[in-house]
């Protein structure tokens, strides 16, 4: 009787020591696919950030260069997207060429103007760029405070600046940024994404007179 007990037993802790064993290999499975999946994702993103860089790099700012000049390598069709300009933001080290049209493929390369015409009329030019909570594109223009300067060089290396009136978010359906503004002055307002509420941060800045 004892033996048979005993016998059971050990079948019991060599079950359980199997089941052990099955779920530690299983645990670190699942590690490594979070860990390559983590490196793949900022991998994704610094070849974006790359080739912005490369864009940026190879941006006269008297004009764009041949389209054949910027890193296609990376698959994004980059054919008839012209540069709007260039966007610099001193007090939070964001340098960054911007594109004239908005897609969601030039987004995630480099800010894209989404509504607005020309600089230095009444306007507002608003540009969005992303969020990914780290230090790339419009990740730290949560961080600007009133009066700190934003600059915009138009493709003929025409320096505007611009000082920051206010920071605040809206709903991501709220429009009230893009087209509640004073007709009569010269504004620029940032949007990028709030990835903990969704909302949407928005940056106003006015230009100097």
């Amino acid at each position: 009787m004892n033996q048979i007990l005993s016998t059971k037993l050990n079948s019991k802790e060599k079950l359980k020591k199997k089941l052990f064993k099955i779920q530690f290999q299983f645990s670190i499975l699942s590690i490594c696919i979070i860990i390559f999946s983590i490196f793949f994702y900022f991998k994704k993103l610094s070849e974006k950030e790359h080739i912005s860089n490369s864009i940026i790099k190879n941006y006269n700012i008297s004009k764009l260069y041949s389209s054949d000049k910027i890193d296609k390598s990376k698959n994004v069709d980059l054919n008839n997207n012209t540069i709007f300009g260039i966007i610099e933001i001193p007090s939070i080290n964001v340098y960054y060429p911007i594109f004239s049209n908005f897609t969601d493929e030039l987004l995630k390369i480099s800010p894209c103007k989404l509504f607005g015409k020309n600089l230095n009329v009444p306007d507002n030019i608003c540009i969005a760029g992303h969020n990914y909570d780290n230090l790339m594109f419009f990740s730290k223009i949560i961080n600007l405070k009133t009066d700190d300067e934003i600059f915009i060089y138009d493709t003929n290396g025409k320096k505007y600046i611009y000082n920051v009136t206010d920071i605040y978010e809206v709903n991501e359906a709220d429009l009230s940024p893009i087209f509640d503004y004073n007709r009569n002055e010269k504004i620029l307002t940032l949007i990028t994404c709030n990835n903990i509420n969704l909302n949407r941060i928005i940056v106003r800045a006015k230009q100097e007179k």
